[in-house]
């Protein structure tokens, strides 16, 4: 940023989601004295992606996920992605202990939880893929006391429920880790928002749509924002020094809104969801695990099919799914106009040719929309042999569109993580892309101001005040075991959960 940060800086969020919050109350331990006003279309915050029944939720650390190890064309095992986010999911705990530690949220129980993550395949090529995966992952601290087994007695006792009625004698293996966590990440949002609202010079405005926004004349840096109060119809305009647009699937409307050159050629396409839910107590109580498997060909990873214990509103559920489906909405409670309108003439190359590069998407974005009870019901058995449909209803869950991208190959490219996009003067950031989402929002966050806080977040103040927040900021925990072991054991100290100490 060209100017330096003082009392009249003025932060504009967009969005009451996981990002802003974020990134809010960065700003707010960093610079006390800032200006943040944050704009939200709907009445509540996290009501879009960051709630829990709207795919978020659990807790993306790589221990289970297997869409993040890909196998490469020699058979070897790709760890460099889980890795990544399982360095970036300790830096989201060790914040999250900060806040409960000074005491800027609370009841840390209300919003995380531990809960154990596990793999489960069948099939030799795949139980050759889930052994080469746990040997490939044991080589990095950060996935030490992962186990690995293909005793049927064993993953009985890890997941009951999956190996209630299935076959003897097919080929089976599983990995467990202990330490993963369930994370309603709509309840840890909200009591971020809570603490900024109470602070000074801190506006939350719900029920505000961001109409328009562009340069403020007169070679001001700033923003112009229009927004509109959507009860009483009446319009503002608002200023800011610093803009972040963090509004999910609404997010690229707005960066079209910004105009700036690095926006040109990003496109989204949307993936909706569907969950099958539990209704049954007693399948409930039988079953403690995140239990992943493996995705579909031509599945978008958000679609990586799991049989997912959750907590949400004090109460433990049981989800299967998610069934992606498509949908020309943005956002869960958008229009079936957001796609077309989001067309332009500077993307619609990218994204007609990543649409071209992806017909396997498309064919099985077609499968899942035309499936019927019966084939939803299918799928379930893969992982639950002895399920019922009357046991388990139908839900609605969120939106996500994922990012389309110039590509200098082959036009235009399809995204399946998130993009941090910023002006060259760092006024403005946008935050495009899903998984992993929620889970990362931290060193997400912490990429965000490195680019539009350049200067500042070299200062001595604002480094040693983000290693009191996060105390690995900076280095790689997985080449620092005693180091990783510290802030694990004090994080989840902080936060209530289990330990490998």
């Amino acid at each position: 940023m060209s100017t330096a940060v003082n009392k009249e800086h003025e932060v504009v969020l967009i969005g009451a989601g996981i990002m802003s919050a974020t990134l809010g109350m960065f700003l707010k331990e960093l610079m006390p004295h800032v200006t943040i006003k944050i704009y939200e279309r709907l009445d509540v915050a996290a009501a879009e992606s960051s709630d829990a029944w709207n795919n978020a939720g659990t807790g993306h650390s790589a221990f289970c996920e297997l869409n993040y190890t890909p196998e490469k064309p020699d058979g070897s095992i790709d760890t460099g992605k889980a890795v990544k986010i399982a360095e970036w999911f300790e830096q989201s705990k060790q914040f999250w202990a900060y806040l409960v530690e000074q005491n800027l949220i609370s009841n840390p129980g209300d919003f995380v939880r531990s809960i154990p993550h596990m793999s489960f395949v069948w099939g030799e090529n795949n139980v050759e893929y889930l052994k080469k995966r746990h040997e490939a992952l044991q080589k990095f601290a950060l996935f030490n006391g992962m186990e690995y087994s293909e005793d049927p007695a064993t993953i009985k006792e890890w997941m009951p429920l999956v190996m209630q009625g299935r076959k003897e004698g097919e080929a089976i293996a599983a990995t467990n880790m202990p330490i993963g966590t369930d994370v309603n990440f709509g309840e840890l949002t909200r009591d971020m928002f809570a603490w900024l609202g109470k602070q000074p010079n801190v506006e939350l405005h719900f029920g505000h749509e961001v109409t328009n926004i562009r340069r403020s004349r007169g070679g001001s840096n700033k923003w112009k924002l229009k927004i509109k109060d959507l009860k009483t119809g009446q319009k503002v305009r608002v200023y800011a020094n610093f803009l972040f647009i963090g509004a999910g699937g609404g997010s690229l409307h707005l960066l079209e809104k910004a105009g700036i050159p690095e926006g040109d050629g990003f496109g989204g396409f949307p993936v909706s969801g569907q969950w099958l839910k539990c209704v049954n107590p007693e399948i409930i109580e039988k079953h403690n695990a995140k239990v992943y498997g493996k995705a579909s060909v031509g599945a978008p990873p958000m679609s990586v099919p799991h049989v997912d214990t959750r907590m949400i509103n004090g109460k433990k559920e049981l989800l299967f799914g998610p069934y992606a489906g498509f949908s020309t909405k943005f956002l869960k409670q958008g229009s079936y106009l957001d796609l077309p309108t989001s067309i332009r003439l500077n993307n619609i190359k990218p994204m007609l040719s990543a649409g071209y590069h992806n017909m396997s998407l498309t064919k099985y974005l077609i499968q899942q929309v035309t499936q019927s009870r019966e084939d939803r019901l299918e799928a379930l058995k893969e992982y639950l042999p002895d399920a019922k449909m009357e046991d388990w209803v139908l839900e609605t869950a969120g939106q996500r569109v994922q990012v389309i991208k110039r590509d200098e190959k082959q036009g235009g490219k399809l995204e399946f993580g998130t993009e941090v996009i910023n002006s060259a003067d760092g006024t403005l950031a946008v935050l495009l892309g899903a998984s992993p989402g929620a889970s990362t929002a931290v060193s997400i966050m912490l990429e965000l101001m490195e680019r539009c806080y350049a200067e500042e977040i070299k200062s001595e103040a604002w480094q040693q005040k983000l290693r009191t927040m996060i105390p690995s900021y900076g280095k790689q925990l997985n080449n620092e075991p005693e180091l990783l072991a510290k802030v694990r054991e004090h994080s989840d100290k902080m936060l209530g959960l289990k330990s490998l100490v």
